[in-house]
């Protein structure tokens, strides 16, 4: 089995998942648009080369883990354009069902396999392998690929035709974007009623009113400490704009996640931006005050 995987976007998502693929013994070939990442990778064991092209060409299995659709689609281009001999792009992050279209129509008649395989996880959870693949596209591909994914993820399913993975990951964002609002107005509450926040974390986690978000953001609420964010707020509208527009085109009604897309736009006018989702709780007290 070839042990080299191409690895283009090396932020929260992507520098976790190849840090851990190099202690799992995979040889990893890196690019990064941001020196800093790529230098950071580099003492971790990861090789880093000086463009897409090069990853490409080094790596038979890429995998994208980018910030935007236009830098997704100018990354399939350079592919498409300068590697010879079948590639498997594996692209992982979350984009609208017509971008990640697009990235497989730039890919395939270039000779290329491109898989739509989202993540479900938030970068704490990936430092530590805790994180869901959906995979779909080819099946070949996706099986040729189980090896992979077994070594940065707990879990990873083929969902069927290109672009299931997305739809299942929207429907996961949809819930996470609840729980991470409710987590922090049960944390409010706790709070008003003078109770120990780390006794309220001990005790609600791990009942049936605890869901992950509670567990994942509600220490953080507690410390009111939001750095170093493992979703930041900014990135994390993009992906509750497209999910909005999922459900539009399917004419599905969602009042609890419509209800929270407020909470979120405050926080982002707080300047809360660069801070992890869990800065919700700061628009909460704000509202309370």
């Amino acid at each position: 089995m070839d042990r080299t995987v191409g690895i283009i976007g090396l932020g929260i998502m992507g520098g976790a998942i190849a840090r851990n693929l190099v202690e799992r013994g995979w040889h990893v070939v890196g690019f990064d648009t941001e020196p800093a990442r790529n230098s950071e990778l580099a003492l971790a064991g990861v090789t880093i080369v000086d463009g897409v092209g090069a990853v490409a060409a080094r790596a038979s299995t890429i995998m994208t883990s980018l910030s935007s659709a236009a830098a997704a689609h100018a990354v399939a281009t350079e592919i498409a354009l300068g590697t010879q001999g079948e590639r498997i792009v594996v692209e992982l992050s979350t984009f609208t069902i017509a971008d990640k279209a697009r990235f497989r129509d730039i890919l395939e008649p270039a000779g290329h396999i491109a898989l739509d395989c989202p993540l479900s996880g938030t970068g704490a959870q990936a430092a530590i392998r805790d994180l869901v693949v959906y995979a779909s596209g080819d099946k070949a591909a996706i099986a040729r690929c189980a090896g992979l994914f077994a070594d940065f993820a707990t879990q990873s399913a083929d969902l069927g035709a290109y672009g299931n993975g997305s739809r299942m990951k929207f429907v996961a964002n949809h819930l996470v974007a609840i729980h991470n609002v409710a987590a922090a107005e049960a944390m409010l509450l706790a709070e008003r009623a003078g109770l120990d926040l780390t006794r309220v974390i001990e005790m609600i986690a791990p009942g049936a009113g605890g869901s992950r978000m509670f567990q994942m953001r509600a220490p953080m609420m507690a410390r009111r400490s939001y750095e170093p964010a493992t979703m930041r707020i900014s990135t994390w509208k993009k992906d509750m704009a497209i999910i909005a527009e999922f459900a539009s085109e399917l004419c599905c009604e969602t009042p609890l996640f419509t209800m929270t897309q407020p909470v979120y736009a405050k926080a982002m006018a707080m300047g809360l931006g660069d801070q992890d989702t869990a800065a919700v709780f700061e628009v909460l007290k704000a509202n309370g005050a």
